[in-house]
């Protein structure tokens, strides 16, 4: 099978973007995190590449809209690698927040749930959307 150079040059491109995006995904966070305000740059500029890019495809120069797109997928990758950085203050990422816990169960094990009062309120509430609804 023999490619042109051409497509052997998309195909490289797509594998080096596809690179990126991966890398800004599975690579190790940076050290320090970026202000808000920096990585909205970032992401403001990634989506005014990808305007320019649309421009150069409306007036028919595909090769300046390819790099200004690839630049633009760049810049995002970028920004979604920078957006992963911790600071030292930042608590640790344990699963062992309380939050998520259950509540601790009955002694022998289930929790315990009064069927009765909630029958009882079930009932009620039921009643009261009867007696609201207009017929």
């Amino acid at each position: 099978m023999v490619f042109s150079l051409a497509a052997a040059w998309r195909l490289g491109l797509a594998i080096a973007f596809c690179v990126a995006i991966f890398m800004s995904a599975c690579a190790r966070a940076p050290r320090q995190s970026v202000p808000g305000a920096e990585l909205r740059r970032l992401v403001y500029c990634a989506l005014m590449l990808y305007l320019v890019g649309g421009l150069a495809s409306l007036s028919h120069h595909q090769i300046l809209a390819g790099v200004v797109y690839g630049c633009g997928i760049i810049v995002s990758a970028l920004a979604a690698w920078l957006s992963r950085g911790r600071d030292q203050e930042d608590p640790p990422d344990d699963d062992d927040d309380p939050a998520d816990e259950p509540p601790p169960p009955e002694p022998d094990g289930l929790p315990h749930l009064d069927w009765t009062a909630f029958e009882r309120d079930f009932r009620a509430y039921v009643r009261r959307q009867r007696e609201s609804t207009p017929r």
